[in-house]
């Protein structure tokens, strides 16, 4: 064999190994596919119902959210309202009552000062008697008012 037969049967080995070698990785690419494709058609079918659940579960709380915020709205002005009629009330009210407390004081004042008085001119005009103990002075006993039962 001469050295250019010896050449070209090397150069045919190589390409035959090259050649296999890519088949093979060519075979394992394949595989590799075939995998990623089932895997991406099982995600697919397990997500698409997922996403349906989801999407239905924001529209639910969407809804939710609409009716908090016109309760929100609600008792922001039921509390306005309130607000504005306590201030009627106390300015429509307030004014009186607080006069008429204050007659009422000054009546209960006016009565307590003439009974008082009264009771001061009871007491003066009975003198006090005392009892002398060897140098000392006993106090009178003392007299428990009596409360008419009008």
């Amino acid at each position: 064999m001469s050295g250019g037969e010896v050449a070209g049967i090397l150069v045919a080995v190589f390409w035959a190994i090259l050649v296999s070698f890519l088949a093979v990785a060519l075979v394992r690419l394949a595989q590799t596919l075939k995998a990623t494709t089932k895997l991406v058609a099982d995600v697919t079918e397990q997500a698409v119902p997922l996403l349906a659940d989801a999407s239905a579960t924001v529209r639910s709380a969407q809804s939710q959210l609409d009716r908090v915020d016109a309760i929100a709205s609600d008792v922001q002005e039921v509390t306005s309202n309130a607000s504005a009629l306590s201030t009627t009330v106390a300015s429509t009210f307030g004014g009186p009552l607080v006069k008429v407390a204050a007659f009422g004081y000054g009546v209960r004042q006016a009565i307590s000062r003439r009974t008082r008085d009264e009771d001061d001119r009871r007491t003066t005009a009975k003198p006090s008697r005392r009892t002398v103990i060897v140098g000392r002075a006993v106090p009178p006993a003392r007299r428990t008012r009596r409360r008419r039962k009008d």
